[in-house]
């Protein structure tokens, strides 16, 4: 049976965080020791910590929030596109995609999976992917960078037009290790009442046939 890969970032109390946000914290409330039966844990965390599913509440107060998104959309055939030899990231870095008919891209840019150091910087991506995603038909874009727009962005550009598009945005994946090619992705979001975003456990397997 063909094994699924891990492309989401571990939850650590050492991880980084987007800067000004909550950081991730985990621990044991109770200890079996002292319950005599169980342990049980906690966490604390911004809801944009590691791999996660952005809501458009999150940049749009009129937006879906995250319990509102539609599953489908993390569920089903991807496409990694190796971008890693442009910044800015462009439509027409994403011609291979065209003729696909594939609703879900994973971009694997030029900047190394590191979960414990907040990069400095990023690859850009320009909104002009957003219509030329559409035209292909998708509607599910996840990056291996903590944001589709730079870290000081107040306009979130890239954001707003991928959602103006209808696309959905996934962020911080991790794929130095993953070939070109289509895989299954299943990259969930939990059902949080009202949220603007939600980490996910994303998951790749390989389809016989489909790798580049």
């Amino acid at each position: 049976m063909t094994k699924w890969i891990d492309i989401s970032q571990p939850l650590t109390n050492d991880m980084a965080s987007f800067p000004g946000d909550a950081p991730f914290s985990f621990e044991l409330t109770y200890k079996k020791e002292e319950t005599g039966s169980v342990n049980v844990g906690q966490m604390t965390a911004s809801l944009h910590t590691g791999t996660h599913a952005d809501a458009p509440f999150h940049y749009d107060e009129d937006g879906q929030t995250i319990d509102q998104m539609d599953l489908n959309r993390y569920i089903g055939k991807a496409l990694v596109v190796d971008v890693s030899n442009s910044n800015p990231i462009t439509a027409a870095d994403l011609e291979e995609i065209t003729g696909k008919g594939i609703s879900r891209v994973l971009l694997h840019t030029s900047l190394p999976n590191n979960p414990k150091r907040f990069p400095d910087h990023m690859p850009a991506l320009d909104p002009d992917i957003a219509p030329f995603l559409k035209e292909q038909g998708v509607d599910l874009l996840g990056v291996d960078i903590p944001s589709v727009d730079p870290a000081d962005s107040k306009d979130l550009d890239t954001h707003h037009a991928l959602y103006r598009n209808g696309i959905n945005i996934l962020e911080n994946l991790m794929l130095d290790q993953v070939r070109p090619g289509i895989y299954e992705l299943i990259a969930v979001p939990l059902a949080i009442h009202g949220a603007d975003g939600s980490p996910v456990r994303a998951v790749l397997r390989p389809i016989p046939g489909e790798e580049d």
